[in-house]
């Protein structure tokens, strides 16, 4: 899965939505202090750099070095290329001592995590016991109802034999996620709560996007193409119905959100 993202690196910086900041506050508001945060598949470092503004450093890592030579530079975010199964004592190098972190975060990249071993990870670096993860991913855009008619046929059911079955955790909301944290102070449970991404996009960023997909790339492998020329002009023939080019598309967020607690590591 890494080889796709390094693939489509440029196309995901261009395509994907950013994250709002209402979403960073109200994840800095669960945690008591901002000393330190790990932003892991930080990809170019959309979540790191809104991350930046509010703890006072950031350690965001990847195992995509294309990604990571994409993501911008602040004084306070250090960006780490790391190993897909990263050990305590390469974590301990790399990021920070334990109990070290007040947060740890994962922006539309949980779902491809080997849980058990990332969980271990997150309860040894985590202060406990209010050190706080905060995991989100979007589900699939709302433009208008005649394009957002094509694209849950094209999602659904063109690009549907090429999406890995991690995805589906997207599809669920990470509703149905292995999640094993205490609810943070405040908070009646973990989630998953809503937040809203709207990007100004035309149609060329539109279909940017499409391409951006693992489902796209993994198809092309294939010697598919999804979007194929009639795809595309019923995409277009459905955007430009209204005689606007550039629209508002809207990313639905869904957050799960925990703290440390009284877990232990096992």
């Amino acid at each position: 899965m890494a080889k796709l993202f390094i693939n489509q690196a440029k196309q995901y910086v261009k395509g994907r939505p950013t994250y709002p900041p209402e979403l960073f506050s109200f994840i800095a508001s669960t945690t008591p202090c901002h000393q330190l945060a790990w932003d892991v598949g930080t990809g170019s470092g959309q979540a790191a750099v809104s991350l930046a503004n509010i703890y006072k450093k950031v350690i965001a890592t990847d195992t995509s070095p294309k990604q990571l030579e994409l993501a911008p530079n602040l004084p306070n975010i250090t960006y780490r290329c790391t190993s897909p199964d990263m050990s305590i004592s390469e974590l301990e190098s790399q990021v920070g001592s334990q109990c070290s972190a007040d947060l740890v975060t994962i922006a539309q990249a949980m779902h491809w995590f080997d849980l058990p071993t990332f969980y271990k990870q997150v309860k040894w670096i985590l202060k406990n016991p209010n050190g706080v993860i905060a995991a989100w991913c979007y589900t699939t855009p709302e433009v208008n109802p005649s394009v957002d008619l094509l694209f849950q046929r094209f999602y659904c059911v063109d690009a549907e034999p090429y999406w890995e079955p991690p995805r589906k955790l997207v599809d669920l909301k990470y509703e149905t996620i292995e999640f094993p944290f205490e609810a943070v102070d405040g908070l009646e449970n973990n989630g998953p709560f809503r937040f809203n991404s709207e990007k100004l996009m035309d149609f060329e960023a539109f279909l940017t996007y499409l391409r951006s997909w693992s489902a796209y790339q993994i198809a092309k492998e294939k010697g598919v193409e999804l979007l194929r020329d009639e795809v595309v002009e019923d995409f277009k023939r459905a955007w430009s119905e209204d005689g606007k080019m550039e629209k508002v598309v809207t990313f639905p967020i869904y957050l799960r959100i925990g703290k440390v607690g009284s877990s232990q590591i096992k």
